[in-house]
């Protein structure tokens, strides 16, 4: 049997990494980060449990990953999906969509998520965020920024915003309440993306660009 192939290999390392991703992202959204346990997750994943070890330094950097993943795979969903779209105004809707739509379908995963993020280990740099940075880099540009390193961090900081107030114990904000908030920013009409039932907060939206 010959051996197999640099590419073949590359390839299987590749599944086996996103195989434990998307078992994270599961156990941990069921049972909580600290009820999930690295060998629970290898076992799911149907993982030798020295693999873990082998691709993230700690549970931290792996809950990480396995979060801008899944944001990565949510906002290229929304952002190509049909009709597809290369206006740059729909496209940036579409993107505060997604990201909203995800502090909505995955509460307790986004909330783990951000407080890591808030503690020492901080923002970590792993190719699942740098492929949604991409994305949503791309997205500025194509929106018309004049200066996307200046304005990709902001709206960064601000959709981050947006899903802690979301998520915020005790006090959340209404999802609608924050999409009219950024839509406003940047222009954008209600209609664009995918606006949620009821209309627009009050009744009334902005429509001109600041």
């Amino acid at each position: 049997m010959s051996p197999r192939s640099a590419s073949v290999n590359e390839e299987l390392r590749r599944r086996s990494r996103e195989r434990l991703l998307q078992a994270t992202v599961e156990l941990v959204a069921e049972r909580g980060y600290e009820a999930t346990k690295l060998g629970d997750i290898a076992d799911r994943a149907g993982a030798a449990r020295g693999l873990v070890s082998y691709y993230f330094p700690g549970k931290r950097q792996l809950l990480q990953a396995a979060v801008h993943r899944l944001m990565h795979l949510a906002l290229e969903a929304g952002l190509e999906r049909e009709p597809r779209s290369d206006d740059g105004r729909e496209r940036l809707a579409r993107a505060i969509d997604a990201v909203l739509g995800l502090a909505r379908d995955h509460p307790r995963l986004m909330r783990t998520h951000m407080a890591g993020i808030l503690q020492a280990e901080g923002f970590i740099q792993c190719p699942e965020q740098q492929r949604l940075a991409a994305l949503l880099r791309d997205t500025v540009e194509r929106y018309g920024s004049p200066d996307v390193d200046r304005d990709y961090p902001l709206l960064r900081a601000l959709l981050m915003g947006a899903v802690v107030a979301v998520l915020l114990p005790g006090a959340p904000m209404p999802a609608s309440r924050l999409r009219a908030e950024l839509f406003q920013r940047y222009g954008l009409d209600w209609e664009l993306g995918v606006p949620p039932d009821g209309g627009p907060p009050g009744g009334t939206f902005p429509r001109d660009r600041p």
